[in-house]
């Protein structure tokens, strides 16, 4: 697939990217050290997504961080200035792009909305709707691993569908999330008809069950956490202090535990009974490990980025992934995995705190008005109203039928975009058709609306709201815009491939994938819009051209 120029090229004259240009530097502003002898060849790649990681969560809690996560930023190679640079930042999204290279422009998923749900593939031995990638537009890692060796396996894993997905595209592979509301772990008939055996085991275990009755209290003693613990707003007013107490109702724990901590620690618990069963790992060919851990997200959304539960949720969460990585390396040769760490998407705070702490505003927004209107016209028409609507920031137009019905679809368009402009907490809302000569390179937010939109689709206007300001009235805190707390995210690889180092030079999600392959020593196919970031490299074997 051929992905457009404008899109990158603005990213590359950008000053905030301009170091990719020039190669990236570390901390301490000594040059490239030479590269080292070439390293045993990868037998495995581990990626982990953790949904809801912001950037600034890693140098905040860097001091009390002493297993798994301090482990990767101490002693590999941690861009502490990694970025989304694309506007609808949702998990669906992502996820398509953290293995993929690819901005959602190329990868064609840009929304959860329209990320996985596919009726057409239902679910195998669960509840809950069917879901496919076939959405997904190009190719990802796995599948340029499996130019090199067709045998490549891989096993991909979340809590959530669209997590456990989309970042294998369209490949086929072990791919398992958790039946939200209450399990077990499932597939869908897009991947195979029957469980394996391991997994039905791992489900008979019933670890989500067993947590019923558990109380989710502090890691460390209280005098480490600087948040405070009472705070109303949490938790939408309830169940906002520690202790946190699980139901003891085990059907109802298998429902609730996905917004616990040991919801991650459940899921590596399923990728490490995967690897063992799957024998990934075992060379001589590389294989590919997807985590998606999802209950910062949870967390999170409920007690927002500024919570002592966020604090103690990343404490937990660096302490179950030691145990996860020493897990590993007792299972396999440690000189030949290669580790990668991001977020999916950052999050903002509650616009309530925010404003009583800044004593800037902030606060709800709603388009009722603007569509209200734009529907009064349509249905005196007698237009379809679903033509025109309102999705993850994005106005679709569906043209044929209005214009079917003598709707004028461009006046009525400028007159919602009018509208809306004006509604308090709106910052703009931009004609899709102009944003194609805006300045992106001065332009920050025109630019992450240009790399979200694939061309093809009826999206005709997008709508940015202020900063720390959020859709609707629900009391919890929200992601999906183009603002830096939303697109900040950390970019780490660890490994003997990688050289160790802080370093703060801008890189971007879509960079990953290219780097873990240059790594391993694969060519991926097709136009990316992610670069090698060789700097972090050791010595990269030599392509495969074949």
């Amino acid at each position: 697939m051929k992905a457009t120029t404008v899109p990158t090229d603005s990213v590359r004259r950008h000053v905030r990217f301009a170091p990719l240009l020039a190669g990236l530097t570390l901390v301490t502003g000594a040059d490239p050290a030479p590269l080292a002898a070439p390293q045993p060849p990868t037998t495995l790649v581990v990626f982990v997504t953790v949904d809801q990681m912001r950037a600034d969560y890693l140098p905040r809690f860097a001091a009390q961080l002493t297993s798994g996560l301090g482990r990767l930023i101490r002693g590999g190679a941690w861009f502490t200035d990694g970025d989304l640079d694309y506007a609808n930042t949702e998990t669906a999204v992502g996820h398509a792009t953290v293995l993929s290279g690819r901005f959602p422009r190329h990868t064609g998923i840009v929304s959860n909305e329209r990320g996985v749900p596919d009726s057409a593939f239902p679910l195998r031995e669960a509840r809950g709707p069917g879901a496919s990638p076939l959405r997904f537009r190009g190719t990802t890692l796995i599948d340029w691993m499996r130019v090199r060796d067709p045998g490549a396996r891989a096993l991909s894993v979340s809590r959530k569908d669209r997590a456990a997905i989309l970042p294998l595209g369209r490949a086929r592979g072990a791919v398992f999330w958790y039946a939200e509301p209450d399990g077990p772990f499932t597939t869908s008939t897009y991947y195979m008809d029957t469980l394996p055996t391991w997994v039905r085991t791992f489900n008979a275990r019933r670890l989500p069950q067993r947590a019923a009755g558990r109380a989710w209290t502090l890691l460390l003693p209280d005098s480490a956490y600087p948040e405070p613990d009472s705070v109303p707003i949490e938790g939408g007013g309830r169940d906002f202090v520690f202790p946190h107490l699980l139901t003891a109702d085990s059907a109802r724990a298998a429902r609730d535990v996905i917004q616990y901590p040991w919801m991650d620690q459940i899921t590596l618990d399923f990728a490490l009974a995967g690897v063992e069963a799957l024998g990934l790992g075992h060379g001589p060919g590389t294989d590919l490990l997807a985590i998606s851990l999802s209950s910062t997200d949870a967390v999170g959304h409920r007690y927002g980025p500024d919570s002592r539960e966020i604090h103690d949720q990343i404490l937990r969460l660096d302490r179950a992934l030691g145990a996860f990585i020493d897990s590993l390396y007792r299972l396999r040769d440690s000189a030949r995995i290669v580790i990668a760490l991001t977020g999916d998407h950052g999050v903002g705070p509650f616009p309530e705190l925010y404003a009583a702490r800044t004593g800037r505003p902030a606060g709800h927004v709603s388009l009722r008005g603007p569509i209200t209107e734009a529907r009064r016209a349509l249905t005196a028409q007698g237009a379809p109203t679903r033509a025109f609507r309102i999705e993850s920031n994005a106005l679709w137009v569906d043209r044929a039928p209005l214009r079917a019905a003598g709707v004028a679809v461009d006046s009525l368009i400028a007159a919602f975009v009018d509208l809306a402009r004006r509604v308090p907490g709106v910052a703009r809302v931009d004609r899709v058709a102009a944003l194609a000569g805006a300045d992106t390179l001065h332009d920050t937010i025109a630019r992450r609306w240009v790399h979200a939109l694939p061309p093809d689709l009826p999206i005709e206007a997008v709508v940015t709201l202020e900063p720390y300001w959020v859709w609707g009235r629900a009391a919890d805190v929200q992601h999906g815009g183009p603002h830096d707390y939303d697109t900040h995210v950390p970019v780490v690889f660890y490994g003997p491939s990688f050289r160790p180092g802080r370093y703060p030079d801008p890189v971007r999600v879509v960079d990953m994938a290219p780097t873990i392959a240059a790594a391993i020593g694969v060519t991926p196919s097709g136009a990316l819009d992610g670069h090698v970031l060789r700097a972090a490299l050791r010595a990269a074997p030599a392509l495969d051209r074949r």
